[in-house]
């Protein structure tokens, strides 16, 4: 089958991913050494906690995959994704409480973005492997999206309701469109995230936030960690990370009622979650809605995330 012209490729590749309501952008592969040269800066100059460096940001591979000599790009592409809700009954008593976005998709949306990749560039002689990179700068030095005062990153007709990936590609570059990060208009005057966000972990004066002390921070880490006595209780709004920084923010107001999908567990299996059950001590049926939510890997957490919103176990 003949190759047409690179133009047509990339063209119809917008429009393969558009019809799933994704967009992307695509950057040449030299900036791979941008992306790990600002990362080092970072942390060298103390901008980022030690403890927050070691546990989220030391493990990106910035060396494209063997089989692919010929990788020539990197493709960033943006993902909806919609809050999820949960619901936990105990003492009689139902709670249903919130997943936000990335959690429920986390392996299922990209694998489905490079489920497409192959099916759309494979007949035409391309390759896409998943890239584990620096997602929110390289989304943002792509131009595919700006960053909030809250540092989460916002695309244009999703708010801060997606999910990034990275693919390298041997897809040649038309037009790199690298470019230097930018922050979006609103937030010069807007000052809803930080008000909001209930550990202080978004500042005044500068744009990094204090990430060692976001609410995501504390109840995403081992169990062994317990949540600091200076944290109120009442911060904690959803079983896993946080999203008053998101519900506030005036970008996301057409995108925060957005709900998909709800899961339910019987008093019976929230106090197994209560208690630290292990994942394959569980029955069939509670491992499998734990892990449609992505949460089977983060089991070790629930029940001191848990404990916050049933405090008598």
């Amino acid at each position: 089958m003949a190759i047409p012209g690179i133009h047509s490729v990339l063209d119809g590749l917008w429009e393969c991913l558009a019809k799933r309501g994704f967009k992307a952008r695509l950057v040449s592969i030299d900036h791979l050494a941008d992306l790990r040269r600002e990362l080092d800066e970072r942390y060298l100059n103390g901008e980022l906690d030690e403890a927050f460096y070691r546990t989220y940001l030391n493990h990106f591979d910035f060396i494209p995959p063997e089989d692919m000599p010929a990788a020539a790009s990197i493709l960033v592409v943006a993902m909806p994704r919609p809050q999820t809700r949960m619901g936990f009954v105990w003492r009689g008593q139902k709670r249903v409480l919130v997943l936000p976005p990335i959690y429920s998709g986390f392996c299922d949306v990209p694998r489905e973005a490079g489920a497409l990749l192959d099916q759309y560039l494979g007949p035409l002689g391309f390759q896409a492997r998943p890239a584990n990179l620096p997602l929110k700068p390289l989304a943002a030095h792509s131009g595919l999206a700006e960053y909030g005062r809250n540092n989460l990153i916002y695309v244009s007709g999703m708010g801060s309701f997606l999910q990034l990936g990275a693919f390298f590609t041997d897809l040649p570059v038309e037009e790199d469109v690298w470019g230097e990060m930018r922050v979006m208009a609103l937030c010069s005057a807007c000052r809803a995230c930080l008000v909001k966000c209930p550990t202080g972990a978004i500042p005044e004066d500068r744009f990094l936030i204090h990430a060692d002390r976001c609410l995501v921070y504390f109840n995403e880490r081992a169990p062994d960690y317990p949540l600091p006595a200076w944290l109120n209780a009442a911060a904690s709004n959803t079983l896993v990370g946080c999203m008053l920084c998101q519900q506030f923010c005036p970008v996301n107001h057409p995108f925060k009622g957005w709900f998909d999908g709800y899961v339910e567990f019987s008093e019976e299996e929230t106090g197994w979650l209560l208690h630290g059950a292990r994942l394959e001590e569980l029955p069939e049926t509670t491992r499998e809605r734990l892990e449609r939510v992505n949460l089977g890997d983060l089991i070790d957490v629930l029940p001191r995330n848990l404990r916050v919103f049933f405090p008598d176990p």
